[in-house]
């Protein structure tokens, strides 16, 4: 009966999913875009901090990393802008592989720190990349960044056109990424729920919980740690790729150390180790300015951008700031953690709202 339920719970989630582009417009659409991608990330960043234990606050760097080399190797040479002009799925690929070989690199260095060590080697990522970004003008555009090619599958065209008409509703590009950003979420999330209930899961735990016992009884420590570190900077590189594409525009100032924060932000306040705390935490805090920037005239104390008052992207930090200190002081296992008691408890509330005295005279004719 359970297996039924599941089932039915999926069915019914992926029709949720599929009719979403039918009814809400470009502002929820693309705020879901961003928190997916933001998701995608915070899995892969999950997977190295959270389940394994290597603090990281370089993670903006192989976002930048994936989206760069996407729209280099999409992209037709043009004046000043160099480019290889590949498929553009093959460029997707191959862009989400260099962010694993940026890892790859850097992994030498990851399985041999830990701590606040290795936090502050993997901030150095962001140094050097931003100064990468803002003066290989060939590659990066530079400070006014580039243009991202459209997707094309198959010969569907993810952007604005040709047009596509589909049950009396455009589907521009923002409907045709909606799609294409569920599947890479739902791939993604599959796949790192998959390694964190198999064999590498337990140990990834073991490490995180004590790196000695985990060597005595025989887990390779340093491999472990080099790898789960290139399968992070391989779930970056795909949210960047997917960021641009909904961004339609890459800037390096983006890349930044405040994405990494946002990202660590992400984790924290979703739940440490957990896919779906990932994906909680990564709602959470990307869509939460949005949100405020889009009500920001009927939110008390919030100003518009440049008035001089808090801003929304202010207020926003200010808010998951005091989430995740409260979450570290009240809730170790994050929002997740909270629905995970919670949900126990919901059967015994109905049953007791069933049996108290004010439903049964409720139905009394």
């Amino acid at each position: 009966m359970s297996r039924i339920l599941f089932w039915a719970a999926v069915a019914a989630t992926v029709a949720a999913v599929v009719a979403v582009p039918f009814y809400l417009d470009g502002f929820w659409l693309q705020t879901g875009l961003f928190a997916m991608s933001a998701a995608i990330g915070a899995i892969g960043l999950n997977l190295l901090t959270g389940a394994t234990g290597q603090l990281s606050m370089g993670h903006a760097f192989f976002l930048a990393v994936g989206a760069y080399a996407y729209v280099f190797l999409a992209a037709e040479p043009t004046g000043t802008l160099g480019g290889l002009g590949l498929p553009t799925p093959l460029a997707a690929v191959l862009a989400v592989l260099a962010a694993g070989v940026a890892g790859g690199l850097f992994s030498p260095i990851a399985s041999r720190l830990k701590g606040a060590y290795l936090g502050i080697a993997t901030l150095a990522l962001i140094f050097g990349g931003q100064h990468v970004l803002f003066n290989a003008g060939p590659v990066t555009g530079g400070f006014n960044g580039r243009a991202v090619p459209p997707m094309e599958l198959f010969g569907f065209v993810f952007a604005d056109s040709p047009e596509v008409v589909l049950l009396a509703v455009p589907f521009g590009s923002l409907e045709r990424l909606w799609l294409l950003g569920a599947v890479l979420l739902a791939g993604a999330a599959f796949f790192a729920r998959g390694v964190l209930r198999g064999r590498p899961g337990r140990a990834m735990n073991t490490i995180r919980d004590h790196e000695i016992a985990a060597g005595v009884i025989g887990v390779p420590v340093t491999r472990y740690r080099a790898g789960v570190f290139v399968l992070s900077s391989m779930y970056g590189g795909l949210a960047g790729v997917l960021l641009a594409l909904v961004f339609q525009r890459t800037v390096p100032e983006y890349f930044g150390v405040l994405l990494s924060l946002d990202y660590l932000a992400m984790i924290v306040i979703g739940g440490l180790g957990s896919v779906t705390g990932a994906v909680i935490g990564a709602v959470f805090v990307s869509m939460l300015p949005q949100l405020l920037t889009r009500y920001s005239d009927a939110i008390p104390l919030i100003a518009a951008p440049g008035s001089g008052g808090v801003s929304p992207a202010e207020a926003a930090r200010i808010l998951y700031g005091a989430a995740v200190v409260s979450v570290v002081l009240f809730l170790p296992g994050g929002l997740y953690g909270l629905l995970r008691k919670i949900r126990p408890s919901l059967p015994s509330i109905r049953l007791r709202l069933a049996r108290s005295p004010e439903t049964r005279s409720s139905h009394v004719p």
